[in-house]
């Protein structure tokens, strides 16, 4: 394997995965339903499509690679880097008019797509409205039967720098165009670095992916595995919805790391899957996305009890997470669970209304981040980038780059921050400021609900609360007025089998908002 300048400092992720390839050689990188590859494998793959699209596509242009997730998305994602380009993943289960969207946005001369995807874009024509020429797309399979040209690829990396876009990820937009997060080689190394060294993951781990690529949960996952050599394996999203499926494979293939969202630990504890079989091997479960419910915590304390739990806090645009809070007892039902503390090379704050840096327990603000990871910022959309990445004076020091979050926060008296909703999940009802997630917070503490949500359906103007277990709405309502004012306490309460989840492995809040009942 040719490799770039020896002696430079290691700014470009290949780096580090031609350096785990060396290390690690033989050890199996990442698994998936249909077959597993080795580290030695998997490189020499990402470097055969990487020198693919590198004679189609200039050094420093976004591909989006739109296909189920495989061990192949993942090696076309890092033969994209390889081009000197940023991959961007795409769900295959967009509707076709976020799609539209999404390649609107990217402007891309080329996208990576499976054989059965190809055709679905160029009947609904998806390109449509680009203002460069006509994209090609090309599936991963054709790109991998190509030579490795190893100048091209050396001089490729040779020119890289750190702050080099590395990903994209497509987050949902207020105006209802879809925004691209984009992030550095270097705000990753530095993020993966801290994340690998504080909670201990190594070549000796298998880390169980539980999250689509175009989540950035999921990075953690590829570049903890990419750095430490630990194994990578891809769990299929419908093992999901047979937890002793999802279980018997866990253990089939040694998992002893997971990285997932909270939805996908509670619906595997809140439909008894742990009373079927218990991943004895699991060692560290972190957890982020949503405020986990103590209730479903407790059910995997319970079942592991040495294992390692973290509750992990941080959206796409700061590089996957800015705070951590390693979990050292059982929470009671109401209890909230600490975002807890920065991660090193962070500066976590609150402000006020009035843009004032808050320092006393218990009150309000919204959560801001400073330092280094922050993402650049949204792909062609300065105006956005400009609204939320502003320049702030942290600490009365010089101003400096920061990222409003749009969540809430407050101090408790450990100096830990408490998550406290999002801005848009507080909602003015009947004249009153309303939390959902207060709402939510006392129905998980009700006994015999196992998980809920709440929200505000804006046509019938009420507030409707879903959730999964064996108690009666009359008794669920009748605890939540022992707990709420009257004005809190939905009008609707449905009891649900399952309470759905959208393609992030999040509560799909939008579908319950639609609910008809």
């Amino acid at each position: 394997m040719i490799k770039p300048d020896q002696c430079r400092q290691k700014t470009n992720i290949l780096d580090y995965l031609e350096q785990t390839a060396e290390c690690y050689r033989y050890s199996t990188a990442v698994t998936g339903v249909d077959g597993e590859f080795t580290w030695y494998e998997f490189t020499a793959m990402a470097r055969k499509i990487g020198s693919g699209i590198s004679r189609r596509v200039s050094p420093g242009s976004p591909v989006p690679v739109m296909m189920e997730k495989s061990p192949l998305m993942l090696a076309a994602m890092l033969g994209a880097v390889y081009a000197g380009c940023f991959y961007v993943p795409v769900n295959p289960d967009n509707p076709p008019e976020r799609l539209k969207k999404i390649f609107r946005t990217l402007q891309p001369e080329i996208i990576i797509a499976d054989r059965n995807i190809q055709e679905f874009l160029t009947t609904e024509s998806i390109c449509a409205g680009s203002d460069k020429k006509e994209c090609s797309i090309i599936s991963a399979e054709e790109l991998v039967k190509e030579d490795v040209d190893p100048e091209r690829l050396a001089a490729i990396r040779n020119a890289s720098r750190e702050t080099d876009i590395l990903y994209g990820i497509f987050t949902s937009g207020s105006t209802g165009t879809p925004k691209a997060v984009v992030v550095s080689h270097g705000a990753v190394i530095r993020f993966i670095g801290h994340f690998t060294k504080i909670f201990g993951i190594s070549h000796e781990d298998v880390i169980g992916n539980q999250a689509p690529f175009d989540f950035d949960v999921s990075v953690k996952d590829i570049y903890s595995s990419l750095m430490t050599g630990a194994g990578l394996v891809l769990i299929p999203k419908e093992y999901f919805s047979t937890p002793p499926r999802l279980l018997d494979f866990l253990c089939e293939k040694n998992v002893t790391t997971l990285t997932w969202a909270v939805s996908a630990l509670t619906l595997v504890s809140s439909l008894k899957g742990l009373r079927y079989r218990i991943p004895e091997k699991v060692n560290k479960i972190m957890f982020s996305g949503e405020a986990m419910p103590p209730k479903q915590l407790r059910i995997w304390q319970e079942a592991l009890p040495d294992a390692r739990f973290v509750n992990l806090y941080g959206p796409t645009e700061i590089t996957c997470n800015c705070t951590y809070y390693p979990v050292v007892r059982m929470y009671e039902d109401g209890e909230k669970i600490p975002a807890g503390n920065a991660f090193p090379g962070r500066t976590v704050f609150l402000l006020d209304e009035d843009d004032i840096e808050i320092a006393e327990p218990g009150r309000q603000g919204e959560i801001c981040v400073a330092g280094e990871s922050l993402a650049q910022g949204y792909y062609r959309n300065e105006e956005q980038t400009k609204k939320q990445f502003v320049m702030y004076p942290v600490g009365g020091g010089e101003p400096q780059r920061i990222y409003r979050t749009g969540d809430m926060g407050y101090y408790d008296e450990k100096g830990r921050i408490i998550f406290a909703g999002r801005k848009d999940f507080q909602i003015k009802h009947m004249g009153h400021r309303i939390e959902l997630e207060e709402i939510e917070s006392a129905m998980n503490a009700v006994e015999n609900v196992q998980r809920s949500c709440c929200v505000f359906q804006e046509e019938k103007n009420r507030i409707a609360g879903f959730y999964m277990g064996e108690a009666d709405p009359s008794e669920v309502r009748r605890k939540l007025k022992e707990k709420l004012p009257v004005y809190m306490v939905p009008p609707k309460l449905i009891r649900m089998q399952v309470i759905p989840l959208n393609k992030n492995g999040k509560t799909d809040r939008a579908y319950l908002k639609r609910w008809k009942e």
